[in-house]
């Protein structure tokens, strides 16, 4: 997300400290997350979609650091899409990642006037905005040469995104920590499905880069993912691992206890007794 607030410094000055605990905590997370789900192959080119926010932030820092130590020959550069929101202003953010020596391109694609006209009044711009955003990452990652995109979603992304599915639309889904899109033209990757936001944050604040602001869906009150994020935060107070145990549900699934007539044969069940 990254309409957070943070501390906002001289790309001159920002120092990257690797080996801060957190920083350690973090990378490790991500190291495990492509570990345990294959999301790096030999000779792969990578395609970090990038915000402008603290997650894809740290997710493009952390990738330079886990490049440096990896065994794995692979490479990777950044990429910002200017949507032409009123107030993107990437030329700090620019400026740092150069500082980082990370290679970042910036795209401009007018799609803000096309989601502003095509919203009715009173709605939320963020499914049409998403819809745009991710077909241009795709068009541009191709452009590249690659075939993989890494998104910077986290572990109350994907808990939030989890719920909302089976709150309000009835379905159990979230977002796979690698995922064949439905073009069947790239696998999409999600190397921060391990973090806490909340270490994001902390560790955003610490290190103090510059980010920027997201003035169109940050602007609008009450989406149905705050509501899920206030929903997981309250419940918490009362329950300290419940984003653990939701994340860990993800990955733990025993269909047949479950109600999909798909993945369980209940008309032939009586033909098992014994």
């Amino acid at each position: 997300m990254r309409c957070q607030q943070l501390k906002m410094a001289n790309p001159m000055h920002v120092k990257i400290d690797y080996e801060y605990p957190l920083a350690v905590k973090v990378r490790k997370e991500i190291v495990k997350a492509l570990n345990d789900f294959d999301m790096i192959k030999e000779g792969d080119h990578i395609v970090i979609g990038v915000s402008g926010g603290k997650d894809s932030t740290i997710l493009s820092l952390m990738f330079k650091e886990i490049k440096r130590r990896s065994a794995l020959n692979f490479t990777f550069e950044c990429l910002c899409l200017d949507q032409k929101q009123p107030g993107f202003d990437p030329k700090e953010f620019k400026n740092f990642y150069e500082n980082q020596d990370l290679p970042l391109s910036i795209i401009e694609k007018d799609t803000y006037t096309v989601v502003k006209e095509k919203t009715p009044e009173g709605g939320t711009y963020c499914t049409l905005c998403s819809k745009f955003r991710r077909a241009i990452l795709y068009d541009q990652t191709s452009l590249k040469g690659a075939k993989k995109l890494a998104l910077g979603h986290h572990r109350d992304d994907l808990i939030q995104t989890l719920l909302l599915n089976m709150f309000y639309v009835g379905h159990i889904a979230s977002m796979p920590p690698k995922l064949l899109n439905d073009q069947q033209s790239h696998v999409v990757i999600r190397p921060m499905c391990y973090v806490s936001e909340s270490d994001l944050i902390n560790l955003a604040q610490h290190w103090s880069f510059p980010i920027i602001p997201c003035n169109l869906c940050g602007s609008q009150d009450g989406l149905k993912r705050k509501r899920m994020k206030k929903l997981v935060q309250d419940l918490e107070k009362e329950i300290p691992n419940l984003s653990a145990s939701l994340l860990s549900s993800m990955a733990k699934i025993t269909p047949s206890q479950l109600m999909d007539r798909d993945l369980s044969e209940f008309k032939t069940l009586e033909t098992l007794l014994k």
